[in-house]
């Protein structure tokens, strides 16, 4: 099966870091992580590239402001700045690499940068997969107020707590819980990704992360998302809320999962993404 390639380039604007692989075919999947400490592309992809790059040409970056690609001296004033600087990345990448069209799959806050690219470009988007993504309206839980505030006090032990609280079954990740571990810390002690973490990573107003409903009804494109129902980071009503306003969507809450569905679920997850993407969920 083999894996991926790592690349750095250039696009104009960013320097962007990210995964690669399946150039030859010709329908792309671009894959947006999550925002915890020490998240990026290869930790949050890194088991899910190999098993689809032989059917899909798959592109997985490090945002702006996270991993290895560019951190900026003077961060972004808010997080709504950081967004945009994140939705232009994605698109500069797209034109550099000249993909016309993509289907998108968001994690977590890579759902809610999901979103605003289909509020920016949606002709470029066929079909999206969002998975525990932000962008609903959902009360924040004691877990993401804990996630936003690790900076305060970041140790090995709070890296750690927070680790295991994103699966509901630790067995699914007890094999590699260790080495999941040391390379986040690695990242998170990294002063660029610390300072891009600490200035407004975060929504800081009310309903700054929230996607607006009159928005959410435009976008016509088919979305499937997926929630595991023991998610204690973005709440489950997240996707039913965005459920209510997508035109064009269908929800799948997975039972005994908590936030990392492709981890702890990676077959169904699998299963689900390519049946989706196939049209066969249709």
């Amino acid at each position: 099966m083999g894996s991926y390639e790592t690349k750095k380039i250039n696009t104009g604007n960013y320097n962007t870091f990210f995964c690669e692989g399946g150039e030859s075919n010709s329908e792309t999947i671009i894959f947006l992580h999550g925002s915890g400490p020490g998240a990026n592309s290869e930790t949050n992809w890194r088991n899910i590239l190999p098993a689809l790059k032989d059917r899909y040409h798959v592109i997985a970056p490090d945002y702006h402001g996270f991993g290895n690609s560019d951190h900026p001296e003077t961060p972004p004033k808010s997080f709504w700045e950081w967004t945009q600087c994140r939705v232009e990345q994605i698109l500069e990448l797209m034109d550099y690499l000249k993909i016309e069209k993509a289907k998108l799959v968001g994690n977590s806050m890579g759902g809610a940068i999901s979103l605003n690219l289909l509020m920016t470009a949606p002709e470029r988007f066929e079909k999206v997969l969002l998975m525990g993504s932000g962008g609903g309206e959902a009360a924040p839980t004691p877990e993401i107020v804990r996630m936003v505030g690790f900076y305060k006090n970041p140790t090995y032990t709070a890296l750690k707590n927070l680790t295991t609280w994103f699966v509901y079954d630790l067995k699914s990740i007890e094999g590699e819980l260790e080495a999941v571990l040391k390379e986040r810390y690695e990242n998170v002690m990294r002063p660029e990704i610390r300072n891009s973490y600490i200035n407004n990573a975060f929504p800081m107003m009310p309903g700054e992360g929230v996607i607006p409903p009159s928005a959410l009804r435009q976008m016509t494109q088919p979305i499937l998302l997926l929630h595991g129902v023991e998610d204690r980071f973005v709440a489950k009503e997240s996707s039913l809320s965005l459920l209510q306003h997508l035109p064009n969507a269908q929800l799948h809450l997975i039972k005994g999962c908590g936030h990392w569905i492709q981890i702890e679920k990676r077959e169904i997850f699998l299963n689900l993404l390519t049946q989706f993407f196939e049209g066969k969920l249709d």
